[in-house]
């Protein structure tokens, strides 16, 4: 399989599932349904959100690995299954119900990479593995040390920051929730809200109790060289300075193209699933991020990939079972 393939070398305009999503959870997917000798497209945007990562952690295996080598050797694997195609720097603009006898329930309108238009496609099936959007705080150089020093996961991240001075920064209100978790591997934290009124004075006497500062000042910007964050500067001109911290996102699904459905979803705009994957939409399953409330470990979203494939291969064949 190459590495960018288009619509030019799809064998077909129909196929039994289309992948939204070439992320952990949709290459997990893909990889159980060519086993399953199911024909399948990927359609993978190219802009995996953990892109300034250096390295995942947590993933069996490969504790350790940057996320697009892992990428790239699950792309590699799926080179073994001539049923699996992927479309690279390509999106679905639009995924639209039919009633056409042939049992095809989806068609996909597609667009790639420099305006090239592919054909549509038209799918039994459909997994959403699209992932999540965020957003970061306004502070000017928070890129420069995110996924080096500066990550969003504690599960992911934590073990290589333990014990060291750390910030947690954000605006939402799950703030001092958070704070309490990431504590598991500090005792040395300072909890930013930049100037958001997000942690209440009761939230605050009790992560004081666990000798977690608030800080409530707005943030003038991060100090730090190569990667490496120092300090958090206010507005004021003071610093507090740090080894490294969090940074708590806000996040949204990457869900646009499913207007023309009237599925069910979460209060955040995730899908609602059964825990097979099924969303409530027959012929729609969602794995990864786009299914479930807040962020998951690549391997979690792998796992839910598999499961969603294996679910999907029984109900294209008429078999229910326990999953």
């Amino acid at each position: 399989m190459a590495e960018s393939a288009y619509a030019d070398t799809v064998p077909s305009a129909e196929v039994d599932v289309i992948v939204v999503g070439g992320g952990p959870a949709g290459l997990s997917a893909a990889l159980n349904l060519g086993r399953s000798r199911a024909s399948v497209v990927v359609v993978d945007a190219g802009r995996p959100r953990n892109a300034a990562t250096l390295k995942s952690h947590g993933f069996l295996t490969r504790d350790g690995v940057p996320p697009l080598e892992l990428r790239k050797l699950a792309r590699g694997e799926l080179a073994a299954y001539p049923g699996v195609t992927l479309l690279d720097r390509t999106v679905v603009t639009a995924l639209l119900p039919t009633d056409s006898g042939d049992g095809m329930r989806f068609i996909a309108a597609l667009k790639g990479p420099a305006g090239r238009t592919p054909p549509a496609l038209a799918a039994r099936s459909v997994i959403v593995a699209t992932g999540l959007r965020e957003t970061l705080p306004a502070i000017p150089s928070l890129r420069a040390f995110y996924g080096m020093t500066i990550f969003s996961c504690a599960a992911c991240d934590a073990w290589e920051l333990q014990d060291q001075r750390l910030a947690l920064i954000g605006e939402t209100p799950d703030l001092a929730a958070r704070a309490r978790l990431i504590s598991r591997w500090t005792d040395r934290l300072t909890v930013f809200t930049n100037g958001a009124d997000v942690v209440d004075t009761v939230e605050e006497a009790e992560l004081a109790a666990s000798g977690i500062v608030v800080e409530r000042r707005a943030i003038d910007d991060l100090e730090g060289d190569r990667g490496a964050v120092s300090a958090v500067r206010l507005a004021d001109g003071s610093r507090v300075e740090i080894d490294g911290g969090f940074v708590r996102p806000q996040w949204q699904p990457a869900l646009d193209f499913l207007a023309g459905h009237d599925v069910e979803r979460e209060t955040d705009g995730t899908l609602v699933v059964d825990r097979s994957g099924r969303t409530s939409v027959p012929g729609l399953y969602a794995a990864g991020d786009a299914a479930s409330p807040g962020p998951q470990q690549l391997i979690v979203a792998a796992g839910q990939g598999a499961r969603a494939a294996a679910v999907l291969v029984h109900d294209l064949v008429g078999v229910r079972t326990a999953h």
